[in-house]
């Protein structure tokens, strides 16, 4: 149906009708369920803000992983009595 008003250059009106219909009923149903459809670019484009909160996370940089290291090390540092061959006991 496409091609068809496509290649007509837009004398073939059904395609367009269908289409019109279509955005009708769908600003009538957004309009229904309280959704505020952008009819423009502007509307629709969303123009940036500038970052509210600019304080970095602390908690996102703690290194928690040390203390579990350590604690494997001492869990495990009893288990192997053999030489390592590193001359180390």
């Amino acid at each position: 149906m496409f091609r068809k008003w496509k290649d007509s250059k837009g004398k073939e009106k059904e395609y367009e009708n269908i289409i019109r219909k279509q955005v009708q009923a769908t600003k009538e149903e957004a309009e229904r369920d309280g959704v505020k459809v952008p009819m423009t670019l502007q509307e629709y484009c969303v123009s940036s803000r500038p970052p509210q909160d600019n304080q970095v996370d602390a908690d996102f940089y703690d290194d928690d992983d040390y203390v579990d290291d350590v604690e494997d090390e001492e869990m495990y540092q009893d288990e192997d009595d053999m030489d390592s061959g590193n001359e180390e006991c």
